[in-house]
């Protein structure tokens, strides 16, 4: 390689690769998994993400010493071609979405699909099965009549699919403040940021950094269905504030690097820590979970395309500034992100609404609810449901009813379904 052109070349055909993986990954997960485990399904998305870069920084490590100095990033980019073959081979064995079908009429196909997906393979018209297709139905149904999503519908107002614009804009703030929350500060130039702060071996730091980020991004598998997506991400936006604020001013009040200060160093490596193991137990999967499932069937390629694109703003900003920055204000370019931190943390309180355990169908219907703010979104359940894991299948038996017109007086079903199971006080 002669010229940084030919790198520039390479990281853009890679990048298209990645950019749809990006958007298509999350949200294959989230219209293929069961409601009662889709936010873990989801976030394993952002776990092989943790696992990729610490086995890069091992990988870094080890070829830090080779005296040829070409040898020592040819090899570490070559390896990715081993990670990307078995992807690409393996997607080609796997069940396409079963909503995708079924928003193209191919209800048969969907069918399959969705047994296949829960382990039903030869019984296609299991009761689980029947269930989730008839929820898909209904939604599908209102959203064909209303015609194909466009790009501009994203961002029109009353376009007949409530909160829309939204659903949009608040998309695409979640994955611009995940940037922003400063993962990408420590694992972009944590090796610069740790050699400065008088670290011998700063690669070690990062495969440190990287240990962490892969253990508590477990964790979140965890707390993704045990605690939801809302309280997760505002305490972890929070948590990482104030760590980040700790590093910050310690590195600003008393600069890490000198034997005097060398308390300092230590206190911001642990504040890093700290740092990582929030983020990778909260903003890192969740982010991903939230855009599989916020957005409408009609529109959801799109507006996830949006979401991501708003994340990989964030990274290239985070990239290009960080160096600018660092140079002139240096540690107290942590305090940006302590703001945007608090922002993040305002954000999911004022604008997302709980999706745990809900379907996708259940989740467009909780967005259509009038007057249910996010702040009590957890204690809505849908209609036809008794909590929200458990659905009143008499609900569901007059509605089939109702619309075969087999019974005149069966009534509009949804009426069955008093106004504390759909309203929060």
């Amino acid at each position: 390689m002669n010229s940084w052109i030919h790198m520039m070349m390479g990281r853009f055909v890679a990048g298209l690769g990645v950019g749809n993986l990006s958007v298509g990954v999350p949200m294959f997960q989230s219209e293929s998994s069961p409601r009662e485990i889709r936010g873990a399904v989801v976030a394993s998305y952002q776990l092989m993400i943790t696992i990729g870069i610490l086995v890069s920084n091992i990988i870094n490590y080890g070829v830090r010493t080779i005296e040829e100095q070409d040898a020592s990033w040819r090899i570490v980019i070559g390896l990715g071609i081993f990670f990307s073959l078995p992807l690409g081979l393996g997607i080609l064995l796997v069940p396409e979405s079963p909503r995708w079908l079924a928003a193209r009429g191919d209800w048969d196909g969907a069918r399959t699909s969705m047994a296949r997906l829960r382990g039903l393979k030869h019984d296609a018209h299991n009761t689980l099965v029947e269930n989730d297709l008839k929820e898909m139905q209904d939604i599908l149904e209102k959203e064909q009549r209303a015609g194909h999503g466009t790009w501009l519908e994203c961002f029109t107002p009353h376009s007949g699919i409530p909160k829309l614009v939204y659903r949009t804009f608040l998309g695409m703030g979640i994955h611009f403040l995940q940037q922003w929350t400063g993962v990408n500060y420590f694992f972009y130039y944590g090796a610069t940021i740790f050699e400065s702060a008088g670290i011998d071996d700063p690669i070690q730091t990062q495969i440190i950094l990287g240990a962490v980020n892969v253990a508590m991004t477990f964790y979140g598998l965890y707390v993704v269905e045990k605690y939801g997506r809302r309280w997760p991400l505002f305490i972890g936006a929070v948590w990482q504030a104030v760590w980040l604020l700790v590093f910050a001013t310690m590195g600003t009040a008393k600069p890490p690097g000198t034997d005097t200060n060398k308390t300092s160093g230590i206190l911001m490596i642990v504040s890093a820590c700290m740092f990582i193991a929030s983020f990778a137990g909260t903003w890192g999967p969740m982010a991903w979970v939230v855009i599989g499932e916020t957005f409408p069937m009609r529109t959801r390629d799109k507006q996830a395309s949006l979401a991501t694109a708003g994340n990989w703003l964030g990274n290239f900003m985070i990239g290009f500034l960080t160096p600018l920055a660092t140079d002139k204000i240096h540690y107290a370019y942590g305090f940006v992100f302590v703001g945007t931190n608090f922002a993040a943390a305002l954000l999911v309180w004022f604008f997302l609404y709980e999706s745990r355990t809900l379907s996708l169908e259940n989740v467009d219907l909780m967005y259509s609810q009038d007057g249910l703010k996010p702040w009590n979104s957890s204690k809505w359940v849908p209609p036809g449901y008794i909590t929200r894991k458990q659905r009143d299948d008499d609900f569901f038996d007059r509605k089939t009813v109702h619309q075969r017109g087999g019974e005149k007086n069966a009534g509009d079903p949804s009426d069955a379904v008093t106004e504390d199971r759909r309203e929060v006080a």
